[in-house]
């Protein structure tokens, strides 16, 4: 059967809706930092990134998919290994700055990757948000011993959407980027050679 197209409209309606009853505070936050001290002898040498297989992936092509990975802009496919690289290429970036002796991994389990669709970002304004959500352990990389960690990791961040979105991707700004950049921030931050990124916003979103 055939369904109206007033009906799919209906349904994006009910999704505003519903998005904008999810008003509320997100935050990027973690237990503390490494000591700035005991960072300062390592050397990322590796950083892996494990995404559970009980992770749910989702296509829908709605506005507020319900699954712990939501991920658009790379091209159909593996969505695990996509946002695993993401956020291996962030981690490397963010922990760029240590120069140390001491060879470190950096073991990443993904608890959460939810950035928006396509459709919550051309229906959405002033709203949505991107919900990075990881553990980390800094692993000696010759012996095996745990250095710091597990820590949980939120890493929440505005997500733009509507016009705003349109301008940043005409000036090359994808979401990619601005995902890529934050977890840059907070991998730094969290290993004690940036800013310390901690802090939370109020936003619509989910």
């Amino acid at each position: 059967m055939r369904v109206p197209s007033w009906f799919h409209g209906f349904l994006c309606f009910l999704a505003i809706i519903g998005l904008t009853a999810c008003s509320g505070s997100f935050e990027t936050n973690y237990d503390k930092p490494i000591s700035a001290e005991m960072s300062s002898d390592w050397r990322v040498v590796q950083v892996r990134v494990t995404v559970p297989e009980a992770l749910t992936v989702s296509e829908a092509k709605s506005i507020l998919p319900r699954a712990d990975i939501v991920w658009r802009e790379d091209p159909l496919g593996d969505r695990k290994a996509q946002i695993a690289k993401i956020l291996s290429d962030a981690t490397h970036k963010g922990a760029a700055g240590l120069r140390g002796k001491r060879a470190v991994r950096l073991d990443l389990r993904v608890v959460r990757f939810h950035a928006l669709t396509f459709e919550a970002e051309a229906k959405l304004s002033n709203s949505g948000v991107h919900n990075i959500d990881f553990f980390i352990s800094a692993v000696d990389a010759k012996t095996g011993e745990v250095l710091a960690g597990p820590t949980l990791i939120l890493a929440a961040t505005p997500a733009l959407a509507g016009v705003e979105m349109v301008e940043a991707r005409n000036r090359g700004e994808t979401q990619k980027i601005h995902i890529s950049q934050h977890v840059t921030r907070v991998i730094a931050g969290w290993l004690g050679i940036g800013p310390d990124p901690r802090g939370q916003f109020t936003r619509l979103g989910a």
